[in-house]
C-alpha cells in the first residue's frame, strides 16, 4: 500500500505504508539517534510530532516490553527510509510495524529521508499530514487544508496522568510533576530509593507541598512552555519552599517561572549525540536530547539563574541553577532513555542537594 507525506510548502513524498492505516496530521521532526526508536516513539514529549528517523534501517531489533518510556505512545507518526520487517534480537517479542498499528500510529517507508531532513533544516520544523497515496488524493486541496491548520496546543494536559499515584520507596521523598514523563526518569529516582509520588500538571503547590516532599522533580514534557502558565506560576511559588530539578521542559518552565525567556528553535533537537559542556568543570558530556524550544540567554540578564551548560552545536543554555535557592534544570536527558549515561550524575547531585538541604532546616 502506497502512502503520502505531504507537507504544507507543498512538497509530497510517496512511499510505502506500515502500522496504522488511518491518517495523521503533525508537526514534521527529524531524530538522529541510530538506536531506541522504541522509546522515541512512547517518549510523550513527541506529542503532536512525525518524527522521522534520519538512521536508514529502522525496527531491526523489533520491540520488547521493557523498553517503553509510556503505555500510550503520542507520536502522531513515522517516517523512515528502510522500515525492518523481520527483527532479531533475544528480546524482541514484536515488530515496529505491529507496534504501530496496534497503537494507531500511521508510518511511512522507503522515502529519502536525507531529501527531508535537510528540507527541515532549511526551513525549520514544518506540518505534515500522513494519508493514503493515489489519483483520488487532491495534493492541492491537503496542502490548502493543511496550510490553514492549527496544531492543538495542550499537548501537557494530554500526556500528563490524571490522578496522583506512588513508586514507593524507603529514601528521599520525591513529588514528581508530570508534564508529560519518561518513565526512565522515574526510574532513576526509584534507583536511589526514592519515594516518588507523581502528580498531574495541574496539581497547585500547596498540594505538592503537603505531601511533605523533600524534594520536587520538573519532568520533561512536549509543547511551548508558553501554553502552560498555570505550571509556572506553580513553580514560583515552590521556589525556595523545596530543593527542584528541572528536566526539559521542566528546565523551560523553570527559567521562566525565574523571569527569563524561552523561544522556538528552527528544527529543534533530537537525537542521542550532542555533546554538551558542563562550565563548572570544563567536562563535555554527549546527551539524549528532544526539544524544539530553549532559554533565551540574553533574557537571563536581571535574573537570579547561572548558565551551567551549555549545547557545544549551537550554543543555545543548556542547564541553570538558582544563585538563591537549591535549584537547578537541564534542558537534555540525563536519564538516558534512549542514549548515552553521561549525565547519570545528576540525579545523585540532586539527592545531595535533598540530603543538605534538611541538615540546614535540622540545624536552623
Amino acid at each position: 500500500m502506497e502512502r503520502y507525506l505531504i507537507l504544507e510548502d507543498g512538497t509530497v513524498f510517496e512511499g510505502t505504508a506500515f502500522g496504522s492505516r488511518k491518517a495523521s496530521v503533525g508537526e514534521v521532526v527529524f531524530n538522529t539517534s541510530m538506536t531506541g526508536y522504541q522509546e522515541i516513539l512512547s517518549d510523550p514529549s513527541y506529542c503532536g510530532q512525525i518524527v522521522t528517523m534520519t538512521y536508514p534501517l529502522i525496527g531491526n531489533y523489533g520491540i520488547n516490553s521493557d523498553d517503553f518510556e509510556s503505555i500510550i505512545p503520542a507520536a502522531k507518526g513515522l517516517v523512515v527510509r528502510e522500515a525492518a520487517d523481520f527483527p532479531s534480537n533475544f528480546r524482541c517479542n514484536s515488530t515496529l510495524d505491529e507496534l504501530l498499528e496496534t497503537k494507531g500510529i500511521p508510518g511511512i517507508a522507503e522515502i529519502d529521508t536525507r531529501k527531508l531532513t535537510r528540507l527541515i533544516r532549511s526551513k525549520g520544523s514544518i506540518k505534515g499530514v500522513l494519508t493514503a497515496a493515489g489519483e483520488e488524493v487532491d495534493v492541492s486541496e491537503v496542502v490548502r487544508t493543511l496550510q490553514q491548520t492549527v496544531l492543538p496546543t495542550d499537548q501537557v494536559a494530554q500526556v500528563s496522568t490524571t490522578h496522583p499515584y506512588p513508586s514507593p520507596g524507603r529514601g528521599k521523598r520525591v513529588v514528581l510533576i508530570d508534564y508529560g514523563m519518561k518513565h526512565g526518569i522515574l526510574r532513576e529516582l526509584n534507583k536511589r530509593a526514592c519515594d516518588v509520588i507523581v502528580v498531574p500538571h495541574h496539581t497547585s503547590a500547596n498540594e505538592i507541598m503537603a505531601w511533605g516532599p523533600d524534594g520536587v522533580m520538573l519532568s520533561n514534557g512536549p509543547g511551548d512552555p508558553k501554553d502552560v502558565p498555570q505550571c509556572v506560576e506553580t513553580i514560583k511559588q515552590l521556589l525556595g519552599e523545596v530543593p527542584l530539578f528541572g528536566i526539559c521542559l521542566g528546565h523551560q518552565l523553570f527559567a521562566r517561572a525565574c523571569g527569563a525567556e524561552t523561544f522556538k528553535l528552527k528544527f529543534g533537537h533530537r537525537g542521542g549525540n550532542h555533546p554538551v559542556m558542563d562550565l563548572t568543570t570544563g567536562r563535555v558530556e554527549i546527551t539524549s536530547q528532544n526539544h524544539g524550544y530553549s532559554v533565551d540567554e540574553e533574557a537571563l540578564q536581571g535574573t537570579r539563574l547561572k548558565v551551567t551548560h551549555t549545547a557545544l552545536n549551537d550554543g543555545t543554555v543548556e542547564g541553570l541553577k538558582h544563585l538563591d535557592y537549591p535549584a537547578f534544570t537541564v534542558q537534555y536527558h540525563p536519564e538516558s532513555s534512549p542514549g548515552p549515561e553521561d549525565s547519570n550524575y545528576l540525579f545523585d547531585r540532586f539527592i545531595e542537594l535533598m540530603t543538605a538541604n534538611r541538615k540546614e532546616q535540622q540545624y536552623a
